[in-house]
Order: structure tokens, then C-alpha cells, then sequence
């Protein structure tokens, strides 16, 4: 009787580890057959462009957004800059100091462009920390959930609307990560348009 009881155990637990294996297996191949990997809260395509369309990359984040005020206003920046509260920037972790960003909140759709010139956020749950006026300007009090999008100076329609939502009546301030003024990029006549 008591061989009975332990084929039967024995039987049972092969199952066991047959459907485990079965498991495994099932989402091993499931994730490797997936239209999208996640990487660090960064979502990138894994599958590449098919026939002769080569499909350019958009660089996305989505997470948690904090901003910093008062108690680091005046400190000096990453870059190197006196940190401004009141200026439309904010802190990354990985992205290059100079970089451009679109940030969107994501529960009032408010959205903003920013520069990177610190380093940061602290806590790791969390990818941006905003200027205490881009928080403003996106109704963020506290945290909130956002969409973080690279955007590209060196196109004239950008940068002309860069320009023209962050009220600089100085081009030769926005720069590209390389820092080339935006200025050159820009054609006289819409920057002439702006300073006005």
C-alpha cells in the first residue's frame, strides 16, 4: 500500500514540474515573440522596420513626476547653472544635460517643454523632477503620472515654438545637447518674429 501512495506522489509532483516548465516555457517564448520591450520605464520597439521604410526611434518614459522648489533655489545645477525655480526646467537621471523635453501630465493632458540641467530625482520610483514653474504650468502639486518625450531643437517648426512657449527673447539660449545655437537653425525672419 504504501508503494501505491508514493507512485501516486511521485506522479503527482512530475506533473507538477511538467506544468511548471510548461509555464515557463509559455511566457519565455511569449516575451521573446513581444511587439514591445520594457526597459527601465522606456518603452522601445522590438521589432524591426520591415522592407526599405526605416522607421525612426521615438524615445518615450512614462512614471512618476515630482518637482523642487525653495530649498534648492540659487544652489548650482549639474550643468553647472544657478538653479531658478521659476525657469522651465527640470532634473533626469540618464537623459544629456542640455536635452529638450515634452512632458505631459498625463491626468489633465497639460503639457510643457522643458531642459534637462540637473541631475536627479532622488527617490527611484520617480523619472523627472520638475521646476517649481513647469509644475505650476502642468498642475502637478505633489507627484503625478507623466509622459516624458525628447524633442528635436534643430527643426525650425520646433524650435520656433520652443522659443515662442517659453518666452525667450533670446534664441542663442536654446541649445541641443551638443551646444549648437538654435539660433543658426532658425530662419532670421522667425526670430525677428519672436523677439517682438
Amino acid at each position: 500500500m504504501n508503494s501505491v501512495e508514493d507512485l501516486q506522489g511521485k506522479r503527482g509532483r512530475q506533473r507538477t514540474r511538467a506544468g511548471v516548465l510548461a509555464v515557463t516555457l509559455g511566457l519565455t517564448v511569449s516575451l521573446a515573440a513581444s511587439p514591445t520591450v520594457k526597459r527601465d520605464n522606456a518603452v522601445l520597439a522590438n521589432n524591426p522596420p520591415s522592407g526599405k521604410t526605416t522607421a525612426k526611434r521615438h524615445w518615450f518614459q512614462i512614471g512618476k513626476a515630482s518637482w523642487y522648489g525653495g530649498d534648492f533655489n540659487g544652489r548650482k545645477t549639474a550643468d553647472g547653472e544657478t538653479y531658478d525655480m521659476y525657469a522651465m526646467t527640470c532634473a533626469h537621471r540618464t537623459l544629456p544635460l542640455g536635452s529638450w523635453v515634452r512632458v505631459t501630465n498625463l491626468k489633465n493632458r497639460r503639457s510643457t517643454i522643458l531642459r534637462v540641467n540637473d541631475r536627479g530625482p532622488m527617490p527611484m520610483n520617480r523619472i523627472v523632477d520638475l521646476s517649481y514653474a513647469a509644475a505650476r504650468k502642468l498642475g502637478v502639486e505633489g507627484l503625478a503620472k507623466v509622459r516624458l518625450e525628447v524633442v528635436n531643437p534643430s527643426d525650425p517648426e520646433m524650435a520656433g515654438r520652443m522659443i515662442a512657449e517659453l518666452g525667450m527673447n533670446d534664441p542663442s539660449r536654446l541649445t541641443l545637447a551638443d551646444k549648437t545655437p538654435a539660433a543658426s537653425l532658425l530662419a532670421p525672419e522667425l526670430i525677428a518674429h519672436i523677439d517682438r
